[in-house]
């Protein structure tokens, strides 16, 4: 039985993400993994996996959908998003997987749906571990994954990036065939 190390953060600061992403790196290339999903708002957190990935790597980058935070509105820059794809990421904005029809429900009725529930789960994990889950089934629904080889997948609980993990990915309407094969990294703090 092969022992693996995981990279615990102490606290939640913006200051994890160069470690994270060079543990993610790391663990990509001892595994073979060409396929990455990084979650980034602005496209900070993407420029920088791409410095850190480079070439030979599919480097996939989810955003918030139109509408996260104010109707109409797309919170990474166009500017951003010109040079994300000019170091050969692939931008990705779409509905949340674990959003959509709940969280209008949610809203309206002030109550929780199946994947508000799922989201809420996941996040015992800490938030990084929702949305690197979230993201690769965002990225899957959207074709832009392999579907037949393992991805790591980053996120992080507020700026820049604190969770890595190597997963097996699904679509959603198979939800429940993802698979967290290892955690890379993560936070043992609690965002408050």
């Amino acid at each position: 039985m092969p022992e693996k190390k995981i990279l615990y953060f102490d606290e939640i600061v913006d200051g994890n993400t160069e470690k994270t992403l060079a543990a993610a790196k790391k663990r990509a290339d001892e595994l073979g993994i060409k396929e990455i999903v990084v979650s980034s708002t602005r496209g900070v957190t993407a420029l920088k996996a791409l410095d850190v990935f480079g070439e030979g790597y599919k480097v996939v980058v989810v955003t918030h959908s139109a509408g996260f935070r104010e109707p109409g509105k797309i919170e990474m820059a166009d500017e951003a998003k010109e040079e994300i794809q000019a170091k050969g990421g692939i931008v990705l904005t779409t509905i949340h997987a674990f959003a959509g029809v709940d969280r209008a429900i949610n809203k309206k009725f002030n109550t929780v749906g199946p994947s508000e529930l799922v989201a809420n789960v996941l996040r015992m994990f800490g938030q990084g571990m929702k949305v690197c889950v979230e993201t690769v089934y965002m990225a899957a629904d959207s074709g832009l994954l392999s579907m037949d080889s393992d991805v790591v997948s980053i996120a992080g609980t507020g700026k820049g990036c604190d969770t890595a993990i190597v997963v097996k990915p699904a679509h959603l309407n198979d939800m429940f065939d993802l698979y967290v094969k290892e955690i890379i990294c993560k936070p043992t703090a609690k965002r408050r």
